[in-house]
C-alpha cells in the first residue's frame, strides 16, 4: 500500500535511510540512462590512466539518486516535489561498496509547505561519500490505495544473490579447494569470496605461477593455504583428495578445462561420486523475472534419459531447498505443452509428473511438458488455457538436453544481462563449476551458493529424494 507523510505529519528530526550495494550493472545502467559515458566509470584501463585508480568507480550522482529515492518513496513519500538539492562529494563510490544513505528533517516552512532535509551517505567503512541538503514541497494529501508492484516493471531490482551472500556471511566460511587458480578471474573470484568471509580457500596449483599472478594483480595470498602441484591434472586430483578426505567442504574450478576438472571428480575409486547421478544447475537472477531461475542440466549430462532426469530434478530440488525455497515449482520444458510420442521430452515430462503424483519425487510441484513461454509467463499460459500451479511462475526449468540448456543459459546471460551462478550437485560436496570466461562476480555468487549448500548438508536438510 502507498504511504506518505503530509506536511502536518512531518516532525523535526524525522528520518529515513536505506542501504544499497553498488554493482557493475548499476554503473552500466546509470551510464545508459543518464548518457554519462565517462570511460573512468566503464573501463579499468581508463580509471588507471586518468584517475590512477585500480578499478572503475560509480557515478557520484548515482549516490544522489539514492537520496531522491528516499524522499520520493519513504519520507515524505509519494506526492513529494523537489525544489532544490545541494550536495558535496567527498569520496569515490567503489564497486561492491555498500552505501548507507540517510535523510533527517531539519526545517519546516508552513507558508509554502517546504521541508528541508539534511542528507548523508557513507560507505561500509563509515567514510563520508556525500553530504548536503534537499528542499522539497511535502505532500498536501494523504496517499491511499495500492502502489505499483515492482514485479510488474520490466526490470526488477535484483537482490537474490545479494541476500544470499548476506545470509552465508552470517555463518563460518567453508573450506574450499580451488583447483588451478592460474588466471585473473579464477584467482580474484576465490580471493573476493574469501575477503567477503564466504570461503576459506585452499589454493591448489603451481606455487610459483600462482604467486607470480598474485603479485601482478597486487593480491596478498599469504593468509591462504597453497598446495603446490606441477600441472592442472595434478591440481584436480589433489583438490578432489582434499574434499574426499574431509579437509574441504566444496570444490571450485579454476583455469582448467571442464573435462579435465570433472574427470577427477567422477573417478570411481578416488572421486566424489555418490549414489546420485551428478548434474549441473545454473542459478540465474534475471532482470525481467521476479524470482531466481534454476536451469538444469546445462553442463554435465548431454542427452539425459528418464532415469537421468529423475536425478537431475532431485538435485535441483535439493539445491532449491538449501537456498530457502521450501516447495519449488519445476517446469519440465519441451517445444510444446502437449504430449507427443514423436518428441521424447514430452513423454519423459509426463512420466516425471506422474512419479511426483505418486510420491517418487518429493519436495516440489512438477508440471510438464511446458514450452518455455508457458513456464515463465502467466499471460502465455492463460492464452493457451493452461491451468497449472507451475506455469508462469516456475522456479526450476528442466531442459530436454545439454545443448538446449547451455544455449538458454547463455542467451539469458548475454542478451538480457542475467547474473549467473553455477553449481554441480549430486557429488559428495558442492562443486563450483564456472566457465573460464566467467567474471570474478559470477565466481563469488557461485561460492555463496556452495556455502549455502554446505550449511544445509551440515544440518541434513538437503539431499536426494527420489526412489530410483
Amino acid at each position: 500500500m502507498i504511504t506518505n507523510k503530509t506536511f502536518e505529519e512531518i516532525q523535526i528530526g524525522d528520518s529515513a535511510s536505506l542501504d544499497r550495494t553498488l554493482t557493475k550493472r548499476d554503473v552500466d545502467m546509470f551510464a545508459v540512462i543518464s548518457g554519462d559515458m565517462n570511460p573512468t566509470h566503464l573501463s579499468d584501463e581508463y580509471a588507471q590512466m586518468l584517475l590512477e585508480r585500480q578499478k572503475v568507480s560509480g557515478h557520484s550522482m548515482w549516490g544522489g539518486a539514492l537520496i531522491s529515492s528516499l524522499l520520493g518513496n519513504d519520507l515524505p513519500g509519494p506526492g513529494t516535489v523537489y525544489k532544490s538539492q545541494h550536495l558535496e562529494f567527498h569520496g569515490a563510490l567503489e564497486l561492491e561498496d555498500t552505501v548507507h544513505v540517510s535523510i533527517v528533517v531539519k526545517e519546516k516552512h508552513a507558508g509554502d509547505k517546504r521541508v528541508i532535509f539534511e542528507c548523508r551517505a557513507v560507505n561500509q567503512r563509515n567514510e563520508e561519500i556525500i553530504t548536503g541538503t534537499a528542499e522539497v514541497l511535502a505532500p498536501r494529501k494523504k496517499a491511499t490505495g495500492q502502489g505499483v508492484d515492482p514485479h510488474d516493471l520490466t526490470y526488477h531490482a535484483r537482490h537474490a544473490f545479494r541476500d544470499l551472500i548476506a545470509k552465508v556471511q552470517a555463518s563460518d566460511p567453508i573450506a574450499v579447494a580451488v583447483v588451478h587458480p592460474c588466471s585473473k578471474n579464477a584467482l580474484e573470484g576465490a580471493i573476493d569470496a574469501a575477503q567477503a568471509e564466504i570461503i576459506a580457500p585452499v589454493l591448489v596449483g603451481p606455487r610459483e605461477r600462482i604467486q607470480r599472478l598474485a603479485d601482478e594483480l597486487e593480491i596478498d595470498i599469504s593468509p591462504y593455504e597453497l598446495v603446490d602441484t606441477r600441472h592442472s591434472h595434478a591440481s584436480a586430483s589433489e583438490a578432489v583428495a582434499l574434499c574426499r578426505g574431509g579437509r574441504c567442504e566444496a570444490l571450485m574450478k579454476g583455469s582448467l578445462h571442464t573435462d579435465e576438472f570433472m574427470s577427477a571428480v567422477v573417478k570411481k575409486d578416488t572421486g566424489l561420486r555418490t549414489a546420485s547421478r551428478i548434474s549441473h544447475v545454473f542459478i540465474l537472477d534475471v532482470p525481467t523475472y521476479p524470482r531466481p531461475l534454476f536451469l538444469t542440466d546445462a553442463g554435465i549430462n548431454i542427452y539425459p534419459d528418464l532415469e537421468a532426469k529423475i536425478h537431475i530434478v532431485n538435485n535441483a530440488v535439493g539445491l532449491a531447498h538449501a537456498l530457502g525455497i521450501e516447495t519449488p515449482r519445476v517446469a519440465l520444458l519441451s517445444a510444446v505443452e502437449t504430449i507427443n510420442p514423436k518428441i521424447p521430452s514430452t513423454l519423459e515430462a509426463a512420466s516425471l509428473c506422474k512419479m511426483a503424483d505418486r510420491g517418487q519425487i518429493r519436495g516440489a510441484i512438477l508440471d510438464g511438458p511446458l514450452a518455455f513461454d508457458n513456464a515463465i509467463s502467466k499471460e502465455a499460459a492463460a492464452i493457451k488455457g493452461i491451468q497449472s500451479e507451475v506455469a508462469g511462475q516456475a522456479d526450476i526449468l528442466v531442459v530436454p538436453d545439454l545443448e538446449a540448456g547451455n544455449m538458454l543459459a547463455k542467451q539469458l546471460t548475454y542478451l538480457i544481462d542475467a547474473d549467473a551462478a553455477g553449481i554441480v550437485a549430486g557429488a559428495r560436496v558442492p562443486i563450483i563449476l564456472t566457465s573460464r570466461a566467467d567474471s570474478a562476480r559470477a565466481r563469488l555468487t557461485s561460492c555463496a551458493v556452495a556455502a549455502a549448500v554446505a550449511e544445509a548438508c551440515r544440518v541434513g536438510s538437503s539431499g536426494i529424494n527420489a526412489e530410483v
